[in-house]
C-alpha cells in the first residue's frame, strides 16, 4: 500500500501520525493509580487481535501516514512473541519508528531480542527510587528487576532510555530531585507525568494530583532548569527543561542534559495532538480519554477489506473532539482503565 501523507486528519486541523498499539490489558504490576490490588478481568483470548490481525491494523495505519508505533499495555512483554511483533512491524513501508512502553520487569530477559529485531528506544516506568516505596504503589516487590531491565535496554542500544514517573503525593512526592539525580548520572530521560483520571477504581481526585507547577518547583530547588523553545517540542507531551546546573555534575552521562515534564491535566497540549490508540482486543479510540471506540476487529472478522479499515480509521480521527475535557462540568472518566486503553 502506498502512504497517504496526511490522510487522518481532523476537523482541526491536526494530523495523527502517532499510533500507540495495546497488546495485551495484563499486567505484571498493581501499580495504585491504575488498578486495584486484587487486579482486574482481563480480556477473554479470543476477544484479543492476533498477530496478524494486528500487524495488518498496524499496515493500514502506515498506508495512511503513521509514522511512529509504541506498542503498549498493560505490560507488553507479557504477550509471548512481541520480537516477532516488532521484526514484522519494522518490516512494513515507509517504515515506521518502534518503541515500546513497559514496567521494565522482563526487560533483562528480552532486551537483546527487541534490538535485535529492530526496536528503536524503550520508555520505562519507574515511580521511586525506594524498593518498599515501589512495592507500596505497585503491590510487587519487583524494584531490582526493573533497575537490571533499564541497564539492559542500555546495553542492547535502545537509547534512549526514557524514564516515567508518576509523583504521589504523600507517598513519592519528595522524590523529584533524587530520580532526576539518579538520571543524569546512570544517562537516562527522565519525564515527570501528572496522574490522570484513568484509574479502574475511578478514585483519582485532582486535589491530591501532584500537579506540573509542584514538580518543577520541587526539582528547581536543587536544580537550575531552563526551558527549551516551544517549536522543538512539536506534538510531544513532554514540556522540556535543560538542566544547566545542580549538584554532583561531575556524575551526568550526558552534558546537555534534559527533563520532561507532562502536566496532561493542568497543562493540556490537546492542541497538538498526534496520537490514535488501538487497544488489544482492536477498538480505535482517537484520544486516551474518547468515551466512543470504532470496532475494527469486529468488521475486520465479518470479511472488511483494507479500504474499509482504511475508511473506518479516517472516520474515527474525523470526529476527534478539541480536547479530553477534564476540566468541563460534564466530563466523564473512561469506563476503561489505562491498563485496557493502551498507554
Amino acid at each position: 500500500m502506498t502512504a497517504v501523507r496526511g490522510a487522518l486528519l481532523d476537523r482541526f486541523g491536526r494530523v495523527a501520525t502517532d499510533l500507540r498499539v495495546s497488546l495485551t490489558d495484563r499486567c505484571s504490576l498493581r501499580c495504585a493509580y491504575c488498578m486495584p490490588p486484587e487486579g482486574l478481568p482481563w480480556l477473554p483470548r479470543q476477544e484479543l487481535l492476533t498477530d496478524d490481525e494486528l500487524v495488518r491494523l498496524v499496515a493500514v495505519a502506515v498506508s495512511l501516514g503513521v509514522r511512529e508505533v509504541r506498542l503498549t499495555g498493560g505490560e507488553p512483554l507479557v504477550r509471548a512473541g512481541v520480537p516477532d511483533l516488532v521484526a514484522r512491524i519494522g518490516a512494513l513501508r515507509p517504515r515506521p519508528e518502534l518503541s515500546i512502553t513497559t514496567n521494565g520487569i522482563l526487560l533483562r530477559r528480552d532486551a537483546p531480542a527487541l534490538a535485535a529485531a529492530g526496536l528503536d528506544r524503550v520508555n520505562v516506568s519507574l515511580d521511586t527510587l525506594d524498593p518498599a516505596r515501589f512495592k507500596r504503589i505497585t503491590f510487587r516487590d519487583k524494584h531490582a528487576e526493573v533497575l537490571a531491565g533499564l541497564a539492559a535496554a542500555r546495553a542492547a542500544g535502545l537509547e534512549p532510555v526514557k524514564v516515567n514517573a508518576v509523583l504521589l503525593r504523600g507517598i513519592n512526592d519528595d522524590e523529584a530531585p533524587d530520580l532526576l539525580a539518579w538520571a543524569l548520572a546512570e544517562g537516562y530521560q527522565l519525564r515527570f507525568i501528572e496522574q490522570m483520571p484513568l484509574d479502574a477504581q475511578h478514585a483519582w481526585d485532582r486535589s491530591a494530583m501532584v500537579t506540573a507547577d509542584e514538580m518543577l518547583a520541587s526539582l528547581r530547588a536543587v536544580y537550575e532548569l531552563a526551558p527549551v523553545p516551544d517549536p522543538d517540542r512539536g506534538s510531544a507531551p513532554a514540556e522540556t527543561w535543560s538542566v544547566l546546573a545542580g549538584p554532583d555534575r561531575s556524575r551526568w552521562h550526558d552534558p546537555r542534559p534534559r527533563v520532561g515534564v507532562v502536566g496532561s491535566v493542568t497543562r493540556p497540549f490537546c492542541g497538538a495532538c498526534d496520537r490514535v490508540r488501538l487497544t488489544a482486543d482492536g477498538q480505535l479510540r482517537n484520544c486516551l480519554f474518547a468515551t466512543e471506540e470504532s470496532d475494527l476487529r469486529t468488521a475486520m472478522r465479518a470479511g472488511a477489506d483494507d479500504g474499509e479499515l482504511a475508511r473506518r480509521f479516517v472516520a474515527s480521527i474525523a470526529g476527534k473532539r478539541a480536547g479530553h475535557g477534564i476540566d468541563d462540568p460534564g466530563f466523564l472518566q473512561p469506563a476503561r482503565p489505562m491498563s485496557a486503553i493502551g498507554g
